[in-house]
């Protein structure tokens, strides 16, 4: 029998987690391979359990959560509630 392949263990940004503007919460998840240089990767979960995947990755954490916070000043924070998904980087 084969073994399966170990998922590779995810280094979460200290900038991530819950973020709540107007009435509305989102989580913000920034993250990358623990232990690697790799650009970081970022997603919104909303209170639906909608994930909303920026499809480009980011050279820092800070740089994801900039875009982020971008988007819902450009979006506002209930353009992650909208069926259709936000502009993305």
């Amino acid at each position: 029998m084969a073994k399966k392949a170990k998922e590779p263990k995810l280094e979460h940004s200290e900038l991530s987690g819950e973020f709540t503007e107007d009435g509305v919460t989102v989580l913000v998840d920034i993250f990358r391979t623990q232990g690697s240089q790799e650009d970081w990767t970022m997603e919104v979960v909303t209170q639906s359990e909608d994930l909303i995947r920026w499809d480009e990755p980011f050279e820092t954490d800070r740089d994801a959560f900039d875009e982020f916070l971008a988007t819902i000043a450009r979006d506002g924070i209930a353009s992650f509630l909208d069926d259709s998904e936000p502009a993305v980087h």
